[in-house]
Protein backbone atom coordinates (compact mmCIF):
# COMPACT_ATOMS: atom_id res chain seq x y z
CA UNK A 1 0.00 0.00 0.00
CA UNK A 2 2.87 2.56 0.71
CA UNK A 3 4.40 2.00 -2.69
CA UNK A 4 0.55 2.84 -4.07
CA UNK A 5 0.57 5.96 -1.88
CA UNK A 6 3.85 7.35 -3.21
CA UNK A 7 3.14 6.17 -6.83
CA UNK A 8 -0.39 8.34 -6.72
CA UNK A 9 1.61 11.07 -4.87
CA UNK A 10 3.83 11.60 -7.67
CA UNK A 11 1.62 11.69 -9.88
CA UNK A 12 -0.55 13.95 -8.12
CA UNK A 13 2.18 16.20 -8.13
CA UNK A 14 3.37 16.02 -11.09
CA UNK A 15 -0.16 16.95 -12.93
CA UNK A 16 0.06 19.55 -10.19
CA UNK A 17 3.26 20.96 -11.55
CA UNK A 18 2.60 20.25 -15.25
CA UNK A 19 -0.99 22.26 -14.82
CA UNK A 20 -0.68 25.08 -12.39
CA UNK A 21 -3.11 28.01 -12.43
CA UNK A 22 -1.92 30.99 -13.52
CA UNK A 23 -2.10 33.79 -10.49
CA UNK A 24 -4.17 36.99 -10.80
CA UNK A 25 -1.99 40.32 -11.27
CA UNK A 26 -2.37 43.05 -9.16
CA UNK A 27 -0.58 46.53 -9.13
CA UNK A 28 2.26 46.30 -6.33
CA UNK A 29 0.49 48.56 -3.52
CA UNK A 30 -2.65 45.96 -3.85
CA UNK A 31 -0.22 42.70 -3.99
CA UNK A 32 2.06 44.16 -0.67
CA UNK A 33 -1.72 45.22 1.20
CA UNK A 34 -2.57 41.20 0.12
CA UNK A 35 0.77 39.65 1.66
CA UNK A 36 0.42 41.51 4.66
CA UNK A 37 -3.02 40.78 5.25
CA UNK A 38 -1.92 36.49 4.40
CA UNK A 39 0.81 36.95 7.09
CA UNK A 40 -1.57 36.21 9.33
CA UNK A 41 -2.56 32.74 7.93
CA UNK A 42 -0.65 29.59 7.80
CA UNK A 43 -1.82 26.27 6.35
CA UNK A 44 -1.08 23.05 7.62
CA UNK A 45 -0.65 20.28 5.27
CA UNK A 46 0.93 17.35 3.60
CA UNK A 47 2.30 18.27 0.23
CA UNK A 48 0.88 15.21 -1.63
CA UNK A 49 -2.37 15.21 -0.15
CA UNK A 50 -5.40 15.74 -3.38
CA UNK A 51 -7.31 18.21 -0.81
CA UNK A 52 -4.29 20.12 0.09
CA UNK A 53 -2.99 20.24 -3.62
CA UNK A 54 -6.08 21.61 -4.62
CA UNK A 55 -6.23 24.61 -1.40
CA UNK A 56 -2.53 25.60 -3.03
CA UNK A 57 -4.12 25.98 -6.14
CA UNK A 58 -6.86 28.44 -5.07
CA UNK A 59 -3.93 30.05 -3.40
CA UNK A 60 -2.36 29.95 -6.57
CA UNK A 61 -5.39 31.16 -8.62
CA UNK A 62 -6.00 33.84 -6.08
CA UNK A 63 -2.01 34.59 -5.95
CA UNK A 64 -1.71 34.58 -1.93
CA UNK A 65 1.17 33.87 -0.12
CA UNK A 66 0.56 32.11 2.73
CA UNK A 67 3.03 30.04 4.64
CA UNK A 68 2.60 26.48 4.32
CA UNK A 69 3.70 23.94 6.78
CA UNK A 70 3.97 20.46 6.09
CA UNK A 71 3.00 18.38 8.88
CA UNK A 72 4.00 14.87 7.72
CA UNK A 73 8.10 16.51 7.89
CA UNK A 74 7.66 18.22 10.34
CA UNK A 75 7.48 17.22 14.23
CA UNK A 76 6.95 20.74 15.16
CA UNK A 77 4.14 21.73 12.55
CA UNK A 78 2.40 18.63 13.90
CA UNK A 79 2.37 19.50 17.49
CA UNK A 80 1.12 22.82 16.66
CA UNK A 81 -1.44 21.29 14.40
CA UNK A 82 -2.27 18.88 17.07
CA UNK A 83 -2.05 21.72 20.02
CA UNK A 84 -3.94 24.12 18.35
CA UNK A 85 -6.31 22.89 15.89
CA UNK A 86 -6.99 19.38 17.91
CA UNK A 87 -6.67 17.11 15.32
CA UNK A 88 -4.02 15.81 12.96
CA UNK A 89 -5.99 16.65 9.21
CA UNK A 90 -5.38 18.35 7.06
CA UNK A 91 -5.50 20.86 5.12
CA UNK A 92 -6.28 22.95 7.90
CA UNK A 93 -5.92 26.85 8.01
CA UNK A 94 -4.97 28.66 11.27
CA UNK A 95 -6.21 32.24 10.87
CA UNK A 96 -5.15 34.92 13.26
CA UNK A 97 -7.36 38.18 13.52
CA UNK A 98 -6.28 41.35 14.34
CA UNK A 99 -7.06 40.79 17.68
CA UNK A 100 -4.85 38.56 17.92
CA UNK A 101 -7.72 35.63 18.42
CA UNK A 102 -6.68 32.11 16.36
CA UNK A 103 -9.25 29.87 14.81
CA UNK A 104 -8.99 26.49 12.98
CA UNK A 105 -10.43 25.50 9.74
CA UNK A 106 -10.04 22.17 8.56
CA UNK A 107 -12.48 21.41 5.13
CA UNK A 108 -10.86 22.46 1.75
CA UNK A 109 -13.88 23.53 0.73
CA UNK A 110 -14.35 26.13 4.02
CA UNK A 111 -10.72 26.83 3.55
CA UNK A 112 -11.23 27.98 -0.41
CA UNK A 113 -14.41 29.59 -0.05
CA UNK A 114 -13.17 31.52 3.15
CA UNK A 115 -10.14 32.66 1.43
CA UNK A 116 -12.15 33.40 -2.53
CA UNK A 117 -14.45 35.52 0.23
CA UNK A 118 -11.51 37.51 1.83
CA UNK A 119 -9.56 38.20 -1.40
CA UNK A 120 -11.86 38.94 -4.04
CA UNK A 121 -10.50 38.44 -7.08
CA UNK A 122 -9.40 41.53 -9.13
Amino acid sequence: MAIVRKILGSLILFFNWLFTPRGIKRSSGAQAAIDKQTGSLTLYQYQACPFCVKVRRAMKRQSLDIETRDVKRSQAAREELLTGGGDLKVPCLRVEDEQGEVSWMYESGDIIGYLEGRFVAG
